[in-house]
């Protein structure tokens, strides 16, 4: 198997996301997810010929523009696609714009969903970044 160049982060938590948002003034998950919009990018355009808008750029440009929808869109997409290298390389978590819709969307009707959705998120991501590590970028479908 080819061994990718770079290494990807492993170790994203939800305390930590908490914690960095509050000291950083809500500037760190900008940081954060522009770095996952890459990261997808890098473990799965080679298998669904797809590219994420960088989060930051969604975050800080077009979501205003667009009065916060294209924000819900970008987080259905990176949900779905998420979701879907999680099936393509076998492994067992489950996640999808579902996850990001039900406890990041309507879960905040019960205050603590949103907290739910970023854990899955992060663990999510940590999932297929430790994939990537090992087995490099997917191969076409």
């Amino acid at each position: 198997m080819p061994q990718p160049v770079r290494q990807l982060t492993t170790s994203r938590g939800l305390f930590v996301w908490i914690i960095l948002s509050i000291i950083t003034l809500g500037l760190y998950p900008l940081f954060a997810l522009s770095n996952i919009s890459s990261e997808i990018n890098l473990i799965a355009s080679a298998r669904d010929g797809r590219n994420t808008l960088n989060g930051a750029l969604m975050a800080l440009i077009i979501a205003p523009l667009t009065c916060g929808i294209a924000s819900l869109v970008w987080m259905n997409n990176i949900c779905d696609r998420m979701g879907n290298e999680l099936g393509a390389r076998n492994i067992d978590y489950s996640f999808s714009a579902t996850t990001f819709w039900g406890w990041g969307f309507f879960g905040a009707l019960i205050i603590i969903g949103p907290f739910i959705f970023w854990h899955k998120f992060l663990k999510a991501m940590n999932k297929l970044n430790a994939d990537y590590n090992v087995n490099g970028p997917s191969a076409r479908a």
